[in-house]
């Protein structure tokens, strides 16, 4: 257990981005594997890896591969979810910048094994280099032969890739409101399963599409170079193979870290050089939206699955936020509620009102306007969203403050009770200003 570079094994070789160097370091080896094999075999090889989703969810890849019909009767679609927007996470950002190839070579072994002749990477419209770096793997795959009419010289085994630019909305990295803007509509969440079909049977323009993220299409490109036996070598019993987790907040050496999936989450906390400008206080392993871990409870987990969840948090994304004892998280769950409400695309009445309401509790909270039970009001008005929004933002604005409250509410009541952080006048982050404007307006 530990750091294991399986796929950022060449992020540091000069040049990597070149065809030629990706090449010479054994990429598209995977690609021109898979070729030679039947298509089924393919989603069969992703299957005995036993990979799963790296977007947060963690669903078995192959089921969601071989959901696809395995004709040409629609045309089927693969997507690339490249729309990295959750707070604490950058894996997929540094993926594309360094490892493009690897990237696009799995997308296309996707397009393979599931009869689908195109292939959208939709890239959060932030990411501009990652996306300059992406066209020109693109363009270097065109000219070598591995994208386009009969690839590699196998009959029928046609595949064309495009980019699409996202406008920076959090809400279009959830897969249906991602379809919803790549066929220029409005980026809102559509029905679900069971009251809709299957992405894998409706999806874009109501044809069968696979949807993965940047990082399950470069596992999936590890895997076939070298082999689904060996992978599952990796990880635990349920969680094969490694994880990249971006490190982040007060800690000695914020970066991507790509770990064995079983390793131990404090291991992960020596690796990355320790907690700085105080003792360790609590940690978000997965982003944002999912719930916060104390420091007392943090040497029982380890980074998989199972283990997240047994523990009342999430791997999700892996946006791994470290917190010293100077963060008031007070502070911090109103600066994570405020960009919930932001985000939310106001289609259903849960989150957009919820979202906006646990905000104002929280500023309340954080203006020394506090009152009593108003922490059991952020709980009540929390389990009138969680499950009932439309699409998952709901929820992600939810699990993080119920997490809050249920690790932290001494916090929580001194605010009200004091009309102040507990923390200090040094609490992070600052608690803001405020300023009448009327004042500032006599004033001048």
């Amino acid at each position: 257990m530990g750091i294991v570079n399986l796929l950022f094994k060449n992020r540091l070789v000069p040049n990597i981005e070149e065809i030629e160097v990706y090449e010479a370091h054994g990429g598209y080896s995977g690609l021109r594997r898979a070729a030679t094999m039947e298509r089924q075999a393919v989603i069969d090889e992703i299957k005995l890896a036993g990979l799963r989703g790296r977007g947060g969810a963690g669903f078995p890849t192959w089921i969601k591969w071989n959901g696809l019909p395995k004709n040409y009767d629609a045309p089927h679609y693969v997507i690339c979810n490249a729309d990295e927007g959750e707070p604490g996470t950058y894996k997929d950002r540094e993926l594309m910048l360094k490892m493009a190839h690897t990237l696009v070579e799995g997308v296309i072994l996707a397009g393979y094994s599931t009869y689908s002749t195109k292939g959208y990477i939709y890239i959060r419209g932030e990411y501009v280099e990652s996306a300059w770096q992406v066209r020109k793997a693109i363009d270097q795959a065109y000219k070598k032969g591995y994208l386009g009419k009969n690839i590699l010289g196998v009959e029928g085994f046609n595949f064309d890739l495009y980019i699409h630019m996202g406008a920076g909305s959090y809400e279009c990295g959830e897969e249906s409101a991602l379809m919803s803007s790549l066929m220029g509509e409005r980026g809102n969440p559509r029905l679900k399963f069971p009251h809709a079909p299957l992405p894998t049977v409706q999806g874009i323009w109501k044809s069968p599409t696979l949807v993965n993220n940047v990082e399950s299409y470069c596992a999936a490109t590890a895997i076939m170079t070298i082999g689904g036996e060996e992978y599952a070598k990796l990880g635990t019993e349920k969680s094969k193979g490694t994880k990249i987790i971006s490190v982040s907040g007060h800690i000695a050496k914020p970066a991507n870290y790509e770990v064995e999936l079983g390793t131990p989450l404090l291991e992960l906390v020596r690796e990355a050089g320790g907690v700085t400008g105080g003792a360790l206080k609590a940690i978000i392993p997965g982003g944002s939206s999912v719930p916060i871990v104390p420091a007392d409870r943090l040497d029982k987990i380890n980074l998989d699955y199972e283990s997240t969840g047994a523990n009342g948090t999430m791997l999700g994304s892996g946006g791994f936020m470290v917190f010293n004892d100077r963060t008031d998280i007070v502070l911090l769950m109103k600066r994570t509620s405020e960009f919930y409400q932001h985000e939310s695309c106001g289609k259903c009445t849960p989150c957009r009102e919820g979202t906006r309401w646990l905000f104002k509790i929280l500023d309340r909270i954080t203006s020394g306007n506090g009152q009593p039970g108003d922490v059991d009001l952020l709980l009540d008005v929390c389990s009138q969203i969680d499950g009932r929004s439309y699409c998952g933002l709901g929820d992600a604005a939810c699990w993080p403050i119920v997490g809050a409250i249920k690790a932290f509410r001494p916090e929580f009541e001194y605010w009200i009770t004091h009309k102040r952080s507990p923390i200090g006048d040094q609490a992070l982050p600052p608690s803001p200003e405020r300023v009448n404007p009327l004042l500032t307006l006599t004033a001048a």
